[in-house]
């Protein structure tokens, strides 16, 4: 959690190995994937899939819903047949009809189309899914909607997450543990109740009075 510009999303997209690691290392799974080769990094890609703020930018406009859900499942090697009983349970996982799967993006509404990209997140059966503000272009009233599927997803699938927010209130209502970043650096990390009952960082102070009652 942070402010727009501390280098939340940079930190991400190190993960994921988009962003170059200019010191330090990054352990996942137990081993250093710091300076994985290129073949290397796609064994690793299945495992780690990421969930961008807005689902309109991350869809291809032209491309039908079960095309973008079944893409990342054709490029794994998976035949027509698997690729098409895949996206069935993967829409009925995120709460569409197998109609869904048939229309473009400009068909559905914002809240369908971010459950779209979570189904394309989850299609290779990932450990760790990167939620980059995945609320934060929605509806307020759509927005706990998406949250209670997150969580629900977690818990069926035994997922980590690493949810990126600005907001405390959210975070709160998801993550066990947070890290607050301010211009680059991690500068408080802790249990997210101990965090909210007993902030030690000015900067984290601020952010908690910062929340609407």
């Amino acid at each position: 959690v942070g402010e727009s510009g501390c280098g939340k999303s940079t930190t991400a997209y190190a993960i994921l190995g988009l962003e170059p690691v200019t010191s330090g290392n990054i352990s996942f799974a137990g081993r250093d994937i710091t300076a994985l080769d290129r073949s290397a990094r796609r064994a690793l890609a299945g495992e780690m899939q990421i969930v961008f703020q807005d689902p309109s930018a991350a869809l291809d406009p032209k491309m039908r819903i079960a095309d973008s859900i079944a893409e990342p499942l054709a490029i794994a090697g998976a035949s027509r047949a698997e690729q098409r009983r895949r996206v069935a349970e993967l829409l009925d996982r995120v709460g569409l009809a197998a109609s869904h799967g048939a229309r473009t993006p400009d068909a559905l509404s914002g809240g369908q189309r971010q459950r779209v990209v979570v189904a394309r997140a989850l299609a290779l059966s990932p450990k760790l899914v990167i939620l980059d503000e995945p609320v934060s272009a929605l509806d307020v009233s759509i927005r706990s909607q998406i949250l209670n599927l997150l969580m629900q997803l977690q818990r069926e699938l035994e997922l980590a997450y690493l949810f990126i927010s600005h907001d405390l209130s959210v975070v709160r209502h998801i993550a066990d543990e947070a890290i607050v970043m301010y211009l680059g650096t991690a500068v408080e990390k802790g249990p997210i109740d101990e965090l909210f009952r007993s902030p030690r960082h000015p900067y984290t102070q601020a952010l908690l009075s910062a929340i609407p009652l």
